[in-house]
């Protein structure tokens, strides 16, 4: 038999001779050939093996490795070098897994951080839409590759990372590094977010990893059952159990205001309108705040300037380039100080055209054509006109800018505000005046004031100070400051909630009042999004883990009882595709060899010994020709 290999097949092709040395045909199967005078040789044709398509298999480790074709596939372990890139993989999925889950919970502060970048860069761009979608690309594509190469392990494939997957992994791994140090550095506040995240999503976060990690123990226990070391069997059952019983208790450490008693949850936050109803119209122009008291808000928040010659105006910004067509109007002036301008030059601007080219919170297009025109046609707003809508029924929270040295009126903006102030008629118990300096003569002046901090100090100096009321931002304040500012009589009030799940979190929470860009939603919310009793909590928590603990041993008693039925009948069969092809079991080199022989001897022998039973045409569709030989002397089998 000459040890010539076929493409595709793992075993050598049987060639016999004749007595004169030649080898007749029959590669393909068994072929017993005799010689001599009138004699006619015996043949039978008879296929070794046949194999199956595998176009699962062939697309698995095609598009992870490029191994399309049977022979370029190996159940090899793994190389050191290759399980490198493994790990290199699970660690860039988690990252990135993280770095996903931030932004896309950061939802709520997009136009935050566009304004944070536009004051780094110079000019206004909406870089949250871009940043998310490749994030969300470079995670799925992480996590594509992540699958595959668990089910390589899963079908005993012997991974191999294709070089141009390497450098889309490096790529995204670099890339994710890169920007998560960026934002941590730059704004290192918004990482808050994802612990204040984790009270709203942290019990159902726990169920999706409980699925994933039973669903492991398939994987898991394949490999305990495949791996022939006892210790390696136990390092494995060892560390998956350790993480599985982790998992089970982390239930311990998660602390959410949600999990509450719904007759224990207090009043709906009271919503004030941020730069009045940005959303719907420009921020900070008369068009705005009408949205706001049309919404019935409780309040509105408002940035006050004052031009170079004394009137009290609204803008957030240091400059007008952002909010007004100031480098079209006025371009040698744009990057002066908004409050360097007279009245009668900030009049000439236009403040709505931006908020329909530039649309900072994706709604303009929401607009009706009669709200469209009218937006489109803002100017800058006098605090005065602002009083006067508002004045009414509605509360305000106002911010000041620090003007600069040289402005006229540096020493006196206090006053000047103060007196428009007063002459609008406002109530005095509805203004929450925040700015620190002068509070000595703002109590002096207008006595009713409530009194804001920005600033978040304990209570003795709070009461000193004379402060009634906080205006924070929500990542400053936990829950035990929101319950023990409420105890000390204490009003709170965060900023920007913007997103249902947080308005949410936050009444929970305790909460008195929040400043939001999105009332128009937000007042619409009935109730929490979730809100559930500690009991009911414990009872799915304790279910969920009974549940994933049966199913995880129920999978490790199925995969070894079929491992040791698959292995008791391989002693009795031998067939090709389990020998070469199949890696749900890992043999020894001399096992492999044995049963190569007890194959081919077994297919000779029933080459042999069913001679007589051959037809013309076989079942099988191989044409079949017997003969008997004449001279058996001549007759002889050679096997290299």
């Amino acid at each position: 038999m000459c040890p010539e290999q076929c493409p595709g097949l793992m075993v050598p092709r049987m060639c016999f001779w004749d007595g004169q040395g030649r080898a007749l045909p029959g590669a393909d199967g068994v072929v017993v050939a005799g010689s001599g005078g009138a004699g006619r040789s015996m043949v039978k044709h008879q296929p070794l093996q046949y194999y199956e398509p595998q176009l699962c298999l062939s697309c698995l480790t095609g598009i992870y490795g490029c191994r399309w074709k049977r022979y370029q596939r190996s159940h090899d372990d793994t190389t050191k070098w290759e399980r490198l890139w493994f790990l290199i993989l699970t660690s860039s999925f988690f990252l990135t897994l993280v770095w996903f889950y931030f932004w896309w919970e950061v939802h709520n502060d997009y136009n935050e951080i566009n304004w944070f970048l536009y004051n780094r860069m110079g000019y206004w761009s909406d870089w949250s839409i871009p940043i998310l979608v490749t994030t969300a690309a470079g995670f799925t594509y992480i996590t594509m590759l992540l699958i595959l190469a668990l089910c390589h392990i899963a079908v005993g494939q012997q991974m191999n990372l294709h070089w141009l997957h390497k450098i889309g992994l490096v790529t995204t791994l670099i890339t994710t590094v890169v920007t998560m140090s960026s934002i941590a550095q730059l704004w290192d506040d918004e990482w808050e977010m994802v612990f204040i995240s984790l009270q709203a999503t942290a019990p159902f976060l726990h169920i999706g990893a409980l699925a994933a990690v039973t669903a492991l123990s398939w994987l898991v226990a394949g490999q305990f059952a495949r791996t022939e070391k006892a210790t390696s069997q136990m390092l494995m059952v060892t560390a998956y159990l350790a993480a599985v019983v982790a998992l089970y208790l982390v239930p311990l450490a998660i602390s959410s205001p949600c999990i509450m008693e719904k007759k224990a949850l207090g009043p709906k936050p009271a919503i004030l309108g941020h730069r009045g109803a940005p959303m719907l119209a420009p921020e900070n122009t008369l068009m705005s705040f009408q949205k706001a008291v049309e919404q019935k808000v409780y309040g509105v928040q408002a940035d006050v300037v004052l031009s170079y010659d004394g009137v009290p105006f609204l803008m957030h910004d240091k400059t007008l380039r952002r909010t007004t067509n100031v480098e079209e109007v006025f371009p040698e002036r744009a990057h002066e100080h908004s409050s360097m301008f007279n009245w009668t030059d900030l009049e000439k601007l236009n403040a709505g055209e931006w908020f329909l080219q530039n649309d900072p919170f994706w709604t303009a297009g929401s607009l009706s054509r009669a709200d469209y025109l009218e937006a489109a046609n803002q100017s800058v707003c006098k605090l005065e006109d602002m009083l006067e809508v508002i004045k009414d029924n509605t509360s305000l929270i106002l911010n000041f800018q620090d003007l600069p040295a040289a402005h006229p009126y540096y020493s006196t903006y206090i006053n000047i505000t103060l007196e428009t102030i007063l002459a609008s008629g406002i109530q005095q118990q509805a203004v929450m005046w925040l700015p620190d300096t002068e509070r000595q003569l703002v109590r002096q002046v207008a006595p009713g004031f409530q009194q804001t901090s920005g600033l978040k100090l304990d209570v003795e100096r709070l009461r000193e100070k004379g402060i009634v009321r906080l205006n924070l931002r929500y990542t400053k304040v936990t829950n035990e400051d929101v319950r023990d500012y409420t105890r000390a009589n204490l009003s709170v009030n965060l900023y920007t909630v913007n997103e249902p799940w947080l308005f949410s979190i936050l009444w929970c929470a305790g909460v008195p009042s929040v400043t939001s860009d999105s009332s128009h939603v937000l007042r619409k919310v009935p109730f929490p999004i979730w809100l559930m009793p500690p009991d009911e909590y414990h009872l799915i928590w304790i279910t969920s883990d009974l549940i994933s603990f049966l199913v995880i041993v129920g999978v490790f008693i199925f995969q070894n009882y079929h491992m040791i039925r698959w292995r008791l009948g391989s002693i009795r069969t031998y067939n090709p595709e389990q020998i070469m092809l199949s890696a749900a079991v890992r043999r020894s080199s001399q096992d492999v060899k044995i049963m190569k022989e007890k194959l081919i001897f077994s297919e000779i022998n029933n080459g042999v010994e069913t001679t007589d039973e051959l037809s013309f045409c076989s079942e099988n569709g191989y044409a079949n020709e017997m003969v008997t030989p004449t001279d058996h002397r001549d007759t002889k089998l050679r096997i290299n």
